[in-house]
């Protein structure tokens, strides 16, 4: 059996996360997500859904097996305990494949590192480009200060 491990926020869920987890599970025979932990989140905006939600949500996604939040303290704990085959990180996850790869190694947890794929197969296929689009047609525009 093939064991893959995706990572990542999953902050306001659209097309691109269910394409990054559809063809991470195309990788294995079981794929596992593990949904970052709010406080973990310092690469980006802080998400605006919180940790518990998130994950809830990942879980009912067909592709996904399990899922489960990311260790407060250690992002590699949950790897040790897991022992993927395949890690996969999305298009625009902020780690070096082969620099994760020997962190995950020295670790004792070598396995494959594959960033998978952008998908633009729609124009809100972004956490980022959600959010500027409910600003701009929701909000409208800033007001001079």
């Amino acid at each position: 059996m093939t064991r893959v491990v995706a990572t990542g926020t999953f902050d306001l869920l659209h097309p691109g996360h269910l394409y990054y987890l559809e063809e991470s599970r195309r990788l294995g025979d079981e794929l596992v997500v593990i949904v970052a932990r709010d406080a973990n989140v310092r690469h980006k905006p802080h998400p605006i859904v919180p940790e518990g939600q998130r994950l809830t949500l990942v879980r009912a996604l067909k592709p996904v097996d399990a899922a489960r939040l990311g260790d407060a303290a250690d992002m590699f704990r949950p790897i040790e305990e897991l022992r993927p085959d395949i890690i996969t990180i999305g298009c625009n996850q902020h780690f070096d494949e082969r620099e994760l790869a020997a962190a995950l190694e020295a670790r004792g947890c070598g396995c494959r590192v594959v960033r998978i794929g952008n998908f633009c197969g729609t124009p809100l296929c972004s956490s980022r480009l959600i959010v500027a689009r409910v600003c701009t047609e929701r909000c409208g525009p800033p007001t001079p200060g």
